[in-house]
């Protein structure tokens, strides 16, 4: 039973290692050890075991390790499946260059939203969103949405998460969810983040299931609320044409 203790917080740790990974293209051996919170004598083994099986590549020269081809097989198949940050890419794209702005699609990962694809404006002064972020549910336009349109334990249970902000008014935000659903969409100004706007819908597929929050945003002073409510319309379109895709 030990034994089996050990090889479940191995593959936990090294797990870990490959997380780190997320924002930073390479790392050496202390880097990884801080970030994975682990002694550098258990990453050692566990990159060596990592290096051998393809998942991570160390560089020689600079003894930093990166990821490695094997994770690139993995991703081949799950290009080829029915997800939709890969089915929905070219409606991405074509929505970015209708609205001219950075657009993000966003899912429900328990109490947080990830963003599984973006498609980033072409304007020079833009927002730049970048994907696997993860961001809490109590703010923000596609936060709002994945709220709303969610079943009704999911508002209770942000309501109810012990990070939620105290400076925020629970009341007040179990309202705006009714008022979001009115609407169909959901909007933010400088709610997140300074100088920047925000307005999403959500998407369905085929079997009327909540899938994914769809969500355009920019400089704040290019998107004021009266023309968000104007492009509101457009995206509940592509979100529909989209929804059809996906199983």
């Amino acid at each position: 039973m030990e034994e089996n203790k050990l090889t479940v917080r191995a593959v936990e740790r090294a797990l870990d290692i490959l997380l780190c990974f997320t924002d930073a293209p390479e790392l050496s051996l202390t880097e990884i050890a801080a970030k994975a919170g682990l002694h550098k004598s258990t990453v050692h083994r566990l990159l060596a075991s990592l290096e051998s099986k393809g998942f991570l590549l160390r560089n020689p020269s600079s003894e930093k390790y990166r990821l490695g081809f094997r994770l690139w097989e993995l991703s081949a198949n799950l290009s080829a499946s029915d997800d939709p940050e890969v089915v929905l890419l070219p409606e991405l794209e074509h929505l970015r260059d209708v609205l001219e702005e950075t657009v993000s699609l966003y899912v429900r990962d328990g109490l947080e939203r990830i963003r599984v694809q973006a498609v980033q404006s072409n304007q020079a002064i833009r927002r730049v969103a970048q994907v696997g972020a993860r961001l809490p549910l109590f703010v923000g336009a596609s936060s709002k949405v994945l709220v709303a349109f969610a079943e009704p334990e999911v508002l209770d249970q942000v309501l109810s998460s012990p990070t939620w902000p105290p400076s925020l008014d629970k009341a007040a935000f179990a309202a705006q969810m009714e008022e979001v659903r009115q609407l169909g969409y959901a909007t933010s100004v400088e709610e997140r983040e300074a100088g920047a706007a925000a307005v999403s819908v959500p998407v369905y597929n085929r079997s009327q299931r909540l899938v994914a929050a769809l969500a355009i945003s920019g400089p704040a002073n290019r998107l004021p609320l009266e023309k968000m409510r104007e492009q509101a319309p457009v995206l509940m379109e592509f979100a529909a044409r989209m929804g059809k895709m996906l199983k």
